[in-house]
Formats: structure tokens, C-alpha cells, sequence
């Protein structure tokens, strides 16, 4: 451990941003994982929120009927938050303690798998948030035309509803990107024997 302490050139690590990178903790990458994983889901579904229902509320002074029917893109833009609260779970759960916490880690300790296990988290949560920010405003921007062609003519609805869907496949996808990136990140709790 002292030869890791000995290549910082200021006491705490933080003399600059690739020093505070290339000396941060494996959780705290893993934790950003599930932070930006979470936030950026949840930022996708907002804006595909506010695209859809701001387009929503406008055509439905023209055809109050397409109100009730039109809901269904507001659902799917909320399923993209909901991804990024279903990868926070499984990305947390994967975070494991050391048996013996102390405020360094033994010499003989998998560093390696460690760090494996933390960048792999970052990338699956940054996977899937970025994702679901793509999924969320084309759904916004396919709800928002869904309601306003619907308010001039209802036979539209379907047809376009269709595209509506496969915009939303986008979250899936990423989800599905995340927890095979995921797979494989296992936080060491013992040292090597």
C-alpha cells in the first residue's frame, strides 16, 4: 500500500482531476454507476414526460378525447425511469463490504478484481442512464406526435403508437447492455490467500 500512496504527488491524491481519478476508491466508481444509472433514467423520463405532455395538453383543447387515450406515452416514458430503478437495485446489491473493514486494504488483496468490479459497475450504470436518456426523449418526441396526429385524425393513433413502442425497446435494450456488463462484477471480500 505504500508503494500506492508513494505516486500522488500532494498528500490526499488531489492535485488534479487525473489524480483524483486514477486514486478513487472502486466503490466510489461503483457508486456513480448506480448514481448516474438512476439520475439519468429518471432525467430521460422527465423530459420524454414534459415533450408528451406539454404536446398532450395542447391538442386536447382542440379534441378532448385523445386525453384519456394519449396516457399510454406518458406510461412509457415513465418505464424509463423505472429501468434505471430496477439496475440501482442490481447494481447495490452487487456492492459488497470487506469481511475486515479498515480504512486500507491488505497488501495481498485482489486489486485487480477490485477495480474489475468497480469500473464495470461505472460502465453499466453510465450504460444504461445514457440510454434510457435516448429512450426517454424519443419516446417524448413519438408520444408528442402520437397525440397531436391523433387530435386530427384517430385512425393515427395505432400506427403511430407502433413507433412509440419500439422507441421505448431502446430502455430495454440498455438494461439488458447493463446487466451483462454487470455480469461479471464481483467485489472481492477477502484477501488472496
Amino acid at each position: 500500500m505504500a508503494d500506492y500512496q508513494a505516486v500522488c504527488k500532494s498528500e490526499y491524491c488531489n492535485a488534479g482531476w487525473s489524480e483524483v481519478l486514477t486514486h478513487m476508491s472502486a466503490y466510489g466508481w461503483a457508486s456513480f454507476g448506480v448514481a448516474f444509472g438512476l439520475g439519468l433514467s429518471i432525467v430521460g423520463a422527465a423530459w420524454g414526460i414534459w415533450l408528451t405532455g406539454s404536446s398532450l395538453v395542447g391538442a386536447a383543447v382542440k379534441a378532448p378525447r385523445i386525453r384519456s387515450k394519449n396516457l399510454i406515452s406518458v406510461i412509457f416514458c415513465e418505464a424509463t425511469a423505472i429501468y434505471g430503478v430496477i439496475m440501482a437495485i442490481i447494481l447495490t446489491n452487487k456492492i459488497k463490504e470487506p469481511e475486515n473493514a479498515s480504512d486500507f486494504l491488505d497488501n495481498n488483496w485482489d486489486y485487480n478484481g477490485y477495480y474489475y468490479a468497480g469500473y464495470g459497475m461505472f460502465s453499466a450504470g453510465l450504460s444504461v442512464g445514457l440510454t434510457n436518456i435516448a429512450s426517454g426523449v424519443s419516446v417524448g418526441i413519438a408520444g408528442s406526435s402520437c397525440a397531436i396526429a391523433d387530435a386530427q385524425d384517430a385512425s393515427l393513433f395505432v400506427k403511430i403508437l407502433i413507433v412509440e413502442i419500439f422507441a421505448s425497446a431502446l430502455g430495454i435494450f440498455g438494461i439488458i447492455v447493463g446487466i451483462i456488463q454487470s455480469n461479471a462484477c464481483t467485489f472481492p471480500i477477502a484477501p488472496l490467500q
